[in-house]
């Protein structure tokens, strides 16, 4: 690293240039999958502290960010104290291309603020993101996770409105059906054939937290996610998993509601949300959805999200192996088939890099993950991932959870966008069965 360090200073503008031609060269032809956005940026710790250590890693000024990139390109002969003093805020164009959505344009930001004096107070963050794509697509989100001066209280909400177009890959894990009737095998889908579900999509989400010990916080809130105007390809005659799943379960074929109580119980030693190097975050969570709220269906959800951080370099902290194991289970009633849980379904919307979103699911699915991530450049700026996946669910045809697995993994690059916050580009490169691969283009580590 030291070696290509020294190459790098000593041809310092000519690379810079070449690294900022090579971003925006990602940004406008990555392939990127269709995601929803975050239900909430679970920021939990970004602890202010006296670090008197000389590690580079964690002297912030000595980091080396996208933002000291720009400077020196644009402005070559000052100083980069008069420009770039380490906002909270990062902005990025939001473009990705892909057969499911055409091509995308818009922009999405985060951004990242400790409120009050107190050091012990974690860090509030935000986002928000815009886009519309060559086929219609229109997607727009806020999300915010804010604590209160001392972690008096905690805020997790989102707005979500969009007119989407949602991949359907059948019910189950994907293992197929051997001797079931014509509709057991269009609902498990075993060739995998893709179906284009359109709609509308809008989503209130809100949940207070109170901390009733350090780093422990117990909340609730509620949740409407409705779903009108859709537009699946054969309703008429089961010729889909979906009007299948609905004609089963009682729902309707152009509209829905999952319309719910939120319970949860946090506990996370995290040091930053962004990209913890150490301690871990646990939240487990009851989802009771009500019709005398507006549910198109009763139903009772159960969800758990493990997450641990382990530093394997006093030298370089940033060397981390970051493991996440993320479950969700229907304990009684139905849940709308778009709103089942599976890959991509988190919390953040990142599980399962490698397949579409939702490309497996069911009433009960878990999610395992590991990721090794490792700098490359001294300065900071690029970082290197790699990482795989376990996906298991089970179906209505007799698999159980945990006794089919599908694999998923790949490698990535990140580059340092605002060092004040740890806030990376990721750009990830993944694949799976089924010819599933692609590149998946985000803001921040997938967990």
């Amino acid at each position: 690293m030291s070696v290509l360090y020294h190459l790098i200073s000593k041809n310092k503008l000519p690379l810079k240039l070449l690294l900022l031609i090579f971003f925006v060269s990602i940004v406008s032809f990555t392939h990127a999958q269709v995601t929803a956005p975050p239900d909430s940026l679970k920021a939990d710790s970004l602890r202010i502290k006296n670090n008197k250590t000389r590690n580079p890693s964690y002297n912030v000024s000595k980091q080396y960010d996208f933002g000291n990139l720009a400077h020196d390109i644009l402005h070559p002969r000052k100083k980069p104290d008069t420009l770039h003093k380490g906002s909270g805020i990062t902005v990025v164009p939001n473009v990705a291309a892909n057969p499911t959505i055409g091509g995308q344009l818009g922009i999405k930001a985060v951004a990242g603020r400790r409120l009050g004096n107190d050091p012990k107070t974690l860090l509030s963050v935000g986002a928000t993101s815009a886009s519309i794509t060559t086929k219609g697509i229109i997607y727009f989100y806020i999300n915010h996770n804010i604590f209160t001066p001392g972690n008096t209280w905690n805020f997790q909400g989102n707005i979500v409105a969009s007119r989407s177009i949602t991949p359907d890959h059948g019910l189950g894990i994907g293992n197929g059906i051997t001797n079931g009737s014509t509709t057991d095998n269009i609902l498990a889908d075993p060739t995998h054939k893709g179906y284009a579900i359109h709609s509308q999509y809008y989503n209130f989400r809100e949940k207070a937290y109170k901390e009733v010990a350090e780093n422990l916080f117990i909340g609730g809130g509620v949740s409407f996610e409705v779903r009108r105007k859709i537009v699946n390809s054969d309703t008429v005659n089961n010729g889909t998993p979906y009007s299948i799943y609905n004609n089963q379960h009682g729902f309707a074929q152009d509209h829905y509601a999952a319309n719910g109580f939120l319970f949860n119980i946090e506990y996370t030693t995290r040091d930053n949300p962004n990209r913890a190097y150490k301690g871990i975050y646990f939240d487990g969570g009851i989802r009771i959805n009500q019709t005398w709220i507006g549910s198109s269906k009763n139903a009772v959800q159960f969800t758990t999200d493990l997450r641990k951080y382990i530093s394997l370099s006093e030298e370089y902290p940033e060397m981390v192996l970051a493991l996440w194991n993320w479950g969700s289970y229907l304990a009684s009633g139905a849940i709308p088939y778009l709103e089942l849980p599976g890959t991509g379904r988190d919390g953040t919307y990142r599980s399962g890099r490698g397949y579409t979103a939702q490309y497996f699911k069911g009433t009960q699915f878990n999610d395992t993950e590991a990721e090794f991530r490792f700098p490359i450049l001294n300065n900071k700026l690029i970082s290197g991932v790699v990482f795989g996946n376990l996906q298991t669910a089970n179906d209505e045809h007799g698999t159980k959870l945990f006794q089919v697995f599908q694999p998923g993994g790949g490698t990535g690059l990140r580059v340092l966008f605002n060092k004040a916050t740890r806030t990376n580009l990721a750009l990830d490169y993944a694949w799976g069965k089924f010819g599933n691969k692609g590149f998946f283009l985000n803001l921040n580590e997938a967990f």
